[in-house]
């Protein structure tokens, strides 16, 4: 049985004011291209569907569009569950219609999906976070234990008041009695939460720039030595790298963000995870490479020219621009440099230090004009720089106001 394990879309999700949308419109037509092309059985969203509670009518259309085709129109079952950033009740919402297309929307820890069946396939059994698919082209079942994320409040209501401690043990714990009770070796065992998942020893992994923490301190902090021996794949989402924390024969896989989020995320490749599975044995997994949208990229330059030529050869791109001189820049220099390239998310003046000595201006005369002492003073107050034309103008501008 083949299953595409991918999350964290963040539908919706701006880059400063950008919109990714376009963006977003392509990567989903390539995950869909890749199931369709790797014949997937079953599409596993660990989370993070959309980019917060309220997604624009946009962002909710291609989320709908996106699973309708996935699902092949009910054909191929779509499991989703909701992240740190979703609202469990928006996700919830559309569930019974949902059903038709043979998409199964979990918004909720410890949610119960009532059984049904389809004309290709039938959740045979359900628990509590839990249940078992039955596709009808196969006699192997795959068992799904699923834990999107819990908030604050929602854990003390499913984990209990003392959650810093408890929280490893009762996931323990209920995913331990769900793989007893149900994940033999003749069929197939799948884990998929929205977590942040490390292997314990290991050193932290640092959460994306921008990204809501799960996070703080260690109290969210659950250690995959709690996953039960039954489960052969984890499908993971919250963490925007793809990452094995597990084994080669019991993988826990991050399967990584479908585009680049934020210039933490500057150069990473994305992907999504194809997981070939058998009832009884060790699971391979392949990660595939997305193409669609524009990179991110972080660069430093110490003069406009060499900027500009970059940003005009490499125009696909989002970048964080830092610029390095001996003088702040002048309104000529930003137009022309916003002029070459139209993806300049950040532009960072840095001003290399020059050797100026503090008690170098012993005493100001305060009996200058009012232009002489301001140019003292931001003399003093910037290592001994000198204001630029475009800062004087502005200054006599308000002066004159």
């Amino acid at each position: 049985m083949k299953i595409l394990h991918t999350a964290d879309w963040h539908l919706g999700k701006r880059l400063d004011r950008f919109s990714r949308l376009e963006e977003q419109v392509s990567i989903m037509d390539e995950i869909v291209q890749i199931a369709d092309e790797q014949n997937a059985d079953i599409i596993l969203i660990a989370g993070d569907l959309f980019d917060n509670f309220n997604p624009n009518v946009e962002a909710v259309e291609l989320f709908y569009k996106t699973l309708k085709r996935l699902s092949l129109n009910g054909k191929r079952p779509v499991i989703a569950i909701a992240g740190n950033h979703d609202s469990p009740n928006l996700i919830n919402a559309p569930d019974p219609l949902a059903r038709e297309c043979g998409i199964i929307l979990i918004g909720h820890p410890k949610a119960k999906i009532n059984p049904f069946e389809t004309e290709y396939f039938t959740i045979s059994k359900s628990e509590e976070g839990f249940i078992e698919l039955v596709l009808k082209n196969s006699e192997t079942p795959i068992r799904i234990l699923h834990t999107p994320y819990a908030n604050e409040i929602r854990l003390k209501e499913y984990f209990g008041e003392n959650k810093e401690e408890e929280i490893n043990n009762v996931l323990a714990e209920n995913w331990k009695y769900l793989a007893d009770e149900f994940c033999d070796e003749n069929g197939i065992n799948i884990l998929t939460a929205h977590l942040y998942m490390n292997k314990k020893g290991n050193e932290i992994i640092e959460e994306p720039e921008g990204e809501k923490p799960i996070k703080i301190g260690n109290a969210d902090l659950i250690f995959s030595d709690i996953i039960p021996h039954q489960i052969q794949y984890t499908a993971l989402g919250h963490l925007h790298g793809f990452q094995n924390i597990g084994t080669v024969e019991k993988p826990v896989i991050y399967s990584s963000s479908p585009l680049c989020y934020s210039f933490s995320e500057a150069g990473q490749k994305k992907y999504i995870s194809i997981i070939n599975a058998e009832s009884g044995k060790n699971v391979s997994f392949e990660k595939i490479q997305l193409e669609s949208g524009k990179s991110l990229v972080r660069k430093t330059f110490d003069s406009v020219k060499n900027a500009v030529n970059w940003l005009t050869e490499n125009p696909h791109t989002f970048v964080e621009l830092t610029l390095e001189s001996t003088t702040f820049l002048t309104a000529d220099e930003r137009k022309l440099l916003y002029q070459s390239h139209s993806g300049i998310v950040y532009l960072i003046p840095k001003i290399k230090n020059q050797e100026f000595a503090e008690n170098s201006i012993h005493e100001i005369n305060l009996n200058q004009n009012i232009e002489t002492l301001f140019q003292d003073y931001f003399k003093s107050k910037n290592g001994g720089q000198e204001a630029n034309e475009d800062l004087m103008n502005l200054f006599n501008e308000i002066l004159n106001a």
